[in-house]
């Protein structure tokens, strides 16, 4: 690809791009001067700033299966468009406009610290080593996310033509330039390189708190999801093994704890994201609505994930394991007249005050970009890509022992068996709309026929991912990636689905995230639309 220099205006100081305000503002706005980055502690300071400040959680769970329509006026119009895979229009900290600006803005700051460090002579101790791998990892993971969010997913037979995003390298603007988006395969390309680079520089003794950063075991999770989504099965496996080590159950989220925890949306809530636990390997906080949208409260829940979708297909579904009550921490239900919803007590609410007498300030939220347990699941992935089925079948059992009170072990035939005992959602000629635990895939790459030993446990291990990550927005890219088809259903005053008011087919163009329309104004080419 063409690394032009990207005509986003960069503010150094404020690690920010120019908010497009206009097509001319955009394309001709001169970059304001930088400070200049001339120590170690300058360099980790800046580094700070290297990640994404709003989320993208809450826009890409709304986008999933994992939420419904019901019958009440709890929405705005952006969360509407939203829902409906609708271009977005309107903005918001959870819009994907949001992100796609404070992803750029991360890369800059990226971009300024790895400048900063070649100003200071290059990376010639080890904390200026420490510095360059993770502002490495920081640009290779803003990247990664743009990409995975704003394109079509990784597909080795189309990447070379599917749209990519901008690839940032560069602090300066260069005035008049119409970014190239390239194409995926250029992006993850870069990506790769950049993981690559980093990888044998990152280390955690520079970082005062490791778990806001990327640390040793963060960036091995993330090489685990890059090649899980890259198709590169064995180097998922690699990496996986390199976080997870030899005694993964001691890295795993302690669920049996949590059971003893006070029974409350706040305690249970803040606990999950604790900095203090082995299994949270990257958080990410930032100004956010995700704490009401997946807390205890009304706001937003038009579109929510309601009674129907945990009973039939997550939380409250029949699984391996058995029902909800064998979770160590099970789904907890809030019932109403049109406002039914189910949920995870897993993001929390916090407010931060700009002016306390007056009540007023900015709602933010944590939740983990990295975990131990889904780099455990995305291994089980990988080795059943390879079909490895009986170390697949021995990280399921880990991960479903750990948050469950089973003690029964999966093999692949088990696994097999109990699959294919399952219908797939929407065959019901009766109840059309009716969903259970297993759709049908159809991933670009080649997997084994429907019934196979491969096909089940893919399905266990987007089952068991699928809980795994309720409301952290990953169910998104398994759709994508899996190209799972699911229609869009309005549920009645009962419960019940009634009517399909949309739906997403495996080659629906809408997979891909429309780009903000500030920076469609300015000329950067649009994504496909039927």
């Amino acid at each position: 690809m063409k690394r032009s220099k990207l005509i986003y205006s960069v503010i150094t100081l404020g690690f920010g791009l120019m908010a497009f305000t206009s097509c001319d503002d955009f394309l001709d706005v001169m970059p304001d001067n930088r400070t200049v980055i001339d120590t170690e502690d300058k360099v980790k300071s800046l580094l700070v700033s290297a990640y994404p400040n709003y989320d993208y959680n809450l826009f890409t769970e709304l986008l999933s299966d994992n939420v419904d329509e019901y019958q009440n006026t709890y929405t705005e119009r952006f969360i509407d468009e939203l829902y409906q895979w609708k271009d977005p229009k309107e903005s918001n900290n959870e819009s994907p406009e949001s992100y796609w600006e404070a992803a750029y803005r991360a890369v800059t700051t990226a971009n300024n610290a790895l400048e900063g460090i070649e100003k200071v002579g290059g990376a010639t101790t080890t904390t200026l080593k420490e510095c360059k791998g993770e502002a490495l990892l920081a640009r290779a993971y803003a990247h990664f996310m743009l990409v995975n969010i704003f394109s079509l997913n990784y597909n080795s037979a189309t990447a070379d033509k599917d749209l990519g995003i901008p690839l940032m390298y560069d602090t300066e603007a260069e005035i008049g330039v119409v970014p190239d988006r390239g194409t995926v395969a250029d992006v993850y390309a870069s990506i790769d390189k950049d993981i690559q680079e980093a990888l044998p520089l990152i280390g955690d003794s520079h970082l005062s708190i490791p778990k806001y950063h990327f640390n040793t075991k963060a960036a091995y999770a993330f090489a685990t999801r890059f090649y899980l989504y890259y198709e590169k099965w064995d180097k998922a496996i690699e990496y996986a093994d390199k976080c997870l080590g030899s005694n993964p159950k001691s890295l795993l989220r302690d669920w049996s704890n949590v059971a003893t925890l006070a029974s409350t949306f706040e305690v249970r809530s803040q606990h999950y994201v604790s900095s203090e636990l082995n299994c949270n390997l990257l958080l990410a906080t930032g100004y956010s609505n995700a704490g009401v949208a997946f807390g205890p409260y009304f706001t937003w829940k038009k579109y929510t994930h309601g009674p129907y979708v945990s009973n039939q297909e997550v939380g409250g579904a029949e699984h391996p394991w058995g029902g909800s009550t064998m979770l160590y921490d099970a789904p907890h239900s809030y019932p109403g007249t049109g406002y039914s919803f189910v949920i995870f007590w897993r993001v929390p609410y916090m407010f931060e005050y700009t002016d306390a007498v007056a009540g007023i300030g900015y709602r933010r939220s944590i939740f983990p970009l990295f975990t131990t347990d889904e780099c455990l699941l995305n291994r089980a992935e990988a080795y059943t890509m390879t079909q490895q089925y009986d170390k697949a079948a021995a990280d399921l059992t880990l991960w479903m022992q750990n948050i469950t009170r089973s003690s029964t072990t999966l093999t692949p035939a088990g696994i097999t068996n109990f699959y294919n005992g399952i219908a797939y959602s929407y065959e019901d000629k009766d109840k059309p709309l009716a969903s259970t635990v297993k759709k049908h895939l159809h991933p670009a790459f080649s997997i084994d026929k429907e019934g196979s030993t491969q096909e089940a446990m893919l399905q266990c291990v987007l089952d068991f991912r699928r809980v795994e990550t309720l409301h952290w927005g990953l169910r998104w890219f398994d759709i994508k990636r899996y190209g799972i088809e699911y229609p869009r259903r309005a549920i009645d005053v009962s419960g019940s689905p009634y009517k399909k008011t949309d739906f997403l087919s495996k080659d629906d163009p809408r997979r891909a995230v429309q780009l903000p329309s500030k920076v469609l104004d300015a000329g950067v080419t649009a994504n496909p639309r039927n």
